[in-house]
């Protein structure tokens, strides 16, 4: 999994969108930056499906690896003071 979703510094590209008019107008009202906050909450739901992703692509490689501490625990059990 990446952790870099997009390039910050990516030249912009133009988009067609439809949006409810009143949440449109009320942004307008309040100086909302539409662009800015479109790609802040899109770069958000992208991380978040790329981690959904990539928990779904690894499951059982989790699910192994949690039984096998489970049933052996870790190397450092014995070295523990907690």
């Amino acid at each position: 999994m990446s952790n870099i979703i997009f390039n910050p510094v990516a030249p912009k590209k133009s988009a067609n969108l439809s949006i409810n008019a009143d949440l449109l107008q009320q942004a307008k009202q309040l100086n909302i930056n539409l662009s800015q906050t479109l790609e802040q909450h899109l770069a958000e739901i992208v991380r978040q499906a790329q981690r959904n992703r990539w928990l779904a692509e690894n499951k059982g490689a989790l699910d192994e690896y949690n039984r096998r501490i489970e049933s052996r625990g870790t190397f450092s059990d014995g070295l523990r003071r907690f």
